[in-house]
């Protein structure tokens, strides 16, 4: 088959990181144009200021990779399903809930994909730690994910924005995966968001949920660390305990610790290959969903002025 001519609209970290080397190393794409207002892309792959001068004046398309921010994807997203060009939606898929499920119900009516990409699910360990899981007792889980917003996000304002997660940026992976491995739905309890007084979104956020079993978990999430950062779960089964660290890419079961090499990226653009070529969507909201009753169950408290 000839290969996915894609576009890669937004051409920041996570594009420049991850996006272009996995669409470089997978032979059923071929990276037809970059998309950005003040970034012109590697050399030698044709470039434009707007998805919308690429539409309608640019190479042909079959697919874009929207690494925007949250707030302008519904947009972008909206206007290359128009065209039949399928659409790949970094995380979060929207900034809403609502905006999501108006690009799911427009990509069927026009024949298009759209997968709502959670790459953490593509770590090393998540697999295994599902298949593990599958028909264990599970009686407790905690959540730990913190890092410096500093390192990760240096000068990103808009993560601080209505729309933005703040905190629930990084959190979102790790909900992606403990919706993804526990074989029972998890709903939320209590939420505390702390929010800096000169910011919109918050910095960290205490939050209790539990499956529908009534098997308590636990999610601490902070982007003050410094030092050693932590993304891990462990959940506590009738079999003894997993775990998950460094972001799902290593996986400690009763019997020993797994390691495996990070293909994240590359799992997402096999999958969304296989999507386009099998004529579907993979559009899973659970994980935003969560991160929306937490906001809106939430009780908020106020802390102090973050500066970057």
């Amino acid at each position: 088959m000839d290969p996915i001519r894609i576009a890669v609209v937004g051409l920041g970290k996570i594009a420049r990181d991850q996006h272009l080397p996995a669409i470089q190393g997978n032979p059923a794409f071929s990276l037809a144009a970059t998309v950005s207002p003040d970034d012109p892309g590697p050399v030698g792959v044709p470039h434009l200021a707007r998805l919308e001068d690429l539409l309608n004046d640019g190479p042909a398309v079959d697919a874009v990779a929207l690494c925007t921010p949250p707030q302008v994807r519904y947009g972008l997203a909206a206007m290359a399903l128009k065209r039949g060009v399928h659409v790949f939606l970094e995380k979060p898929p929207g900034a809403t809930l609502s905006e999501v499920a108006a690009l799911r119900d427009r990509a069927a009516k026009v024949d298009a994909t759209l997968f709502a990409a959670w790459h953490s699910r593509f770590a090393a360990g998540v697999a295994p730690a599902r298949a593990w899981l599958s028909d264990r007792k599970v009686e407790r889980v905690s959540v730990v994910w913190r890092e410096d917003v500093r390192v990760w996000h240096p000068g990103q304002a808009w993560i601080w924005e209505p729309g933005g997660l703040g905190v629930f940026d990084p959190g979102i992976n790790a909900l992606s995966i403990l919706t993804h491995i526990l074989p029972r739905p998890v709903f939320l309890k209590t939420a505390t968001l702390s929010i800096p007084e000169n910011r919109a979104a918050p910095i960290a956020a205490d939050l209790q949920f539990c499956d529908t079993a009534g098997a308590d978990i636990h999610m601490d999430l902070d982007w003050r660390q410094t030092g050693p950062q932590s993304w891990d779960i462990e959940v506590e089964t009738d079999a003894g305990t997993l775990k998950l660290s460094s972001g799902g890419a290593v996986l400690t079961l009763p019997t020993g610790t797994e390691h495996a090499d990070d293909l994240e990226y590359a799992g997402l653009y096999a999958r969304f290959a296989n999507l386009i070529r099998g004529g579907r969507s993979d559009v899973d909201i659970d994980p935003l969903r969560l991160v929306a009753d937490a906001f809106l169950r939430g009780r908020r408290e106020t802390v102090a002025a973050f500066h970057d």
